[in-house]
């Protein structure tokens, strides 16, 4: 019999989400012969039956957009049940789903999606997860979309600092993306020459940091470019002007902050992105075509593979303190602000 899917998109929007979308659509409708149903805004398009019939037409022009097609919300249905009932969210989602005819549902999202989708799998639906986050810090994968596009954002707005931080002789502070996990201000830090980079895994010490700057200024380097992460643990305001004002206030150095902020997350896809979410795409489809649910589907090496959506639940890929990078950054002098070291 015809198979019929649904695709839908959730939490914060991301570059390759349409290439995504594209991926599982072309090739569940091309190849396999199946039916393909776009959910609108998440969960919540689920809750409300917002769907329309998807054909190749409707997925063409979409793999260099930014966005999403489909709309997104952070629709929560599992989270402060009310009404245990049939009138509960997650009875409702059930319901239309087996309304709707569908035999699976492949759920693009971040961490909290897939804690979602794994729940959809406990309630009886057939589900597939595809990783989406710029932050790559879902459980389970090497890497997930939207993570280079953010990194590139990231690094080229670096580069435009190092030339007004020489000219101006000041500290420029930039604070990028990642409440939990490190990986862009890490990536980005190191690939636009960052003097001091500070993310959530490393405890740093603020005079550590400080005596970076001024070791400089001593070398005859007047100016430095300190990269941080949003989610800095021991950042006691705001992570940017926190460390701003502390590295004024010891340096004596004139600061200035840049905070990215949501241009991460905006514009197209870069074509590594595009690649890597019509891989992941597709790789959903045929795992539907199979039978097999209930999975994220993932990168591992340069292969692309599935893991049980239960392994992936309420986890969260954070920055390994002894990551290549990080090793490699204190052999060169970088600043991560550890205690009794770089």
């Amino acid at each position: 019999m015809l198979m019929r899917i649904g695709i839908l998109s959730s939490g914060g929007d991301c570059p390759g989400i349409n290439a995504t979308i594209r991926g599982v659509g072309k090739s569940a409708i091309l190849h396999y012969g199946m039916e393909v149903i776009g959910i609108h805004n998440g969960f919540t398009g689920l809750l409300n039956r917002d769907i329309e019939v998807f054909n190749e037409r409707k997925l063409s022009g979409i793999l260099n957009l930014g966005g999403t097609i489909l709309g997104t919300s952070r629709e929560k249905p599992f989270k402060k049940i009310l009404d245990s009932g049939d009138n509960s969210k997650p009875q409702i989602i059930y319901r239309n789903y087996i309304e709707m005819g569908l035999d699976c549902i492949v759920c693009i999202g971040g961490n909290g999606t897939q804690k979602t989708a794994n729940k959809l799998t406990q309630l009886g639906l057939n589900v597939i997860g595809v990783p989406k986050t710029i932050d790559n810090d879902v459980y389970g994968t090497d890497i997930s979309f939207g993570f280079d596009t953010a990194v590139n954002i990231a690094t080229e707005a670096i580069d435009r600092l190092h030339s007004t931080a020489s000219s101006h002789k000041r500290v420029m502070v930039v604070e990028v993306m990642g409440h939990h996990a490190g990986w862009i201000a890490l990536y980005a830090g190191m690939a636009g020459g960052a003097d001091v980079i500070l993310i959530p895994e490393i405890d740093f010490d603020i005079d550590k940091v400080n005596e970076k700057i001024l070791e400089r200024s001593r070398l005859g380097k007047p100016y430095s470019i300190v990269v941080i992460a949003e989610g800095l643990k021991n950042a006691k305001v705001s992570p940017s002007d926190y460390i701003s004002h502390a590295i004024e206030k010891a340096t004596d150095i004139e600061v200035r902050t840049t905070v990215l902020g949501y241009i991460q997350r905006g514009g197209n896809p870069s074509p590594f992105d595009r690649n890597l979410a019509t891989r992941l795409g597709g790789h959903a489809t045929e795992l539907i075509a199979q039978k097999t649910f209930g999975r994220m589907v993932c990168i591992k090496g340069n292969d692309t593979g599935s893991i049980p959506l239960p392994e992936v639940a309420g986890k969260t890929k954070l920055v390994p303190v002894d990551h290549d990078l990080i090793k490699q950054g204190v052999h060169m002098g970088i600043s991560f602000g550890i205690q009794g070291g770089y």
